[in-house]
């Protein structure tokens, strides 16, 4: 009987090398197509955080029959410091957040930096963070306050905040729907901002939760390839500087208008246009922004 002697031809070494090219290939093609999906959904998660705060605007406004003051303290014009009363907007919109327990912990008389509030001022609220903001670039301090990426407008112009600004949110503001003259819907409430060191946290109605419609370069220590929609380069505790509105996003922010629309706003708007979405009561005619 003879023997029939089969042999299985293997892969070479090359063939081999090129199957994990091709697919090194692929996978490398893939990565940021997977990355661009999930910003996108961090971006809308974002929007909806926004809304969440109009809403929340608009239901206040309903009880009280005017939109919160900026931050209430007894004199200005307001400094980046623990000192003070400085209860932000944000203080007053957590019952209508699902925060009331948190809220009916505060004690407003005592000031946002008195120890009888350090525990509610930890306290981080999800809400009010940016999904695609990484809580760590906040520095050090990250841990000793609750963060909030989200700011009220209080000027259309770089200015310290006090009783005499063009915005809706300001020093001791009591500012109502029908005195926005130039319409809710042109009008900006609320967007996205970017804290380095010294950020006093959401209870803080200082430049960690008001900023303004002006258009500055990025700071250096920002990551390569961010582009900002207005900030500043790390003002000091104590500094009048406020800056404006910036985000992790790729190609803008998401504002909020008065009427509860959110929209993205790219960072190349015209900085003219967007300083006129910024004043409640200027007189001037909706910009065209080409939305």
């Amino acid at each position: 009987m003879s023997h029939i002697q089969c042999y299985r031809r293997a892969f070479t070494l090359v063939e081999l090398l090129v199957v994990i090219a091709i697919i090194g290939i692929l996978v490398g093609l893939l990565l940021p197509a997977v990355q661009a999906a999930r910003e996108a959904a961090r971006r809308m998660s974002c929007a909806n955080n926004i809304s969440q705060l109009g809403l929340a605007m608009h239901n206040f406004e309903f009880a009280a029959e005017l939109l919160p003051s900026g931050t209430v303290n007894d004199s200005g014009p307001i400094r980046n410091e623990p000192i003070g009363n400085h209860t932000s907007w944000t203080v007053k919109l957590l019952p209508y957040l699902e925060q009331y327990r948190l809220y009916r912990s505060i004690d407003t008389s005592k000031g946002v930096y008195d120890p009888a509030n350090e525990a509610a001022r930890r306290t981080l609220i999800s809400s009010l963070v940016c999904p695609s903001y990484p809580v760590s670039f906040a520095g050090e301090e990250s841990d000793d306050i609750g963060l909030c990426t989200y700011a009220a407008c209080y000027s259309s112009t770089e200015t310290p905040l006090d009783k005499a600004n063009d915005g809706v949110f300001y020093l001791n503001s009591r500012t109502k729907f029908s005195e926005i003259d130039d319409g809710s819907s042109n009008t900006i409430f609320v967007s996205e901002k970017i804290s380095e060191n010294g950020d006093l946290g959401w209870m803080s109605g200082t430049r960690a939760t008001l900023r303004n419609g002006t258009i500055s370069s990025a700071p250096k220590r920002f990551r390569p390839g961010l582009i900002s929609m207005t900030t500043t380069s790390n003002p000091d505790n104590g500094s009048l500087e406020m800056g404006g509105f910036a985000s992790f996003h790729n190609s803008g922010c998401n504002v909020l208008f008065g009427d509860g629309g959110v929209r993205f706003i790219p960072f190349s708007i015209d900085p003219v246009a967007l300083q006129k979405l910024c004043t409640r009561n200027g007189g001037e005619m909706a910009p065209d922004v080409g939305w």
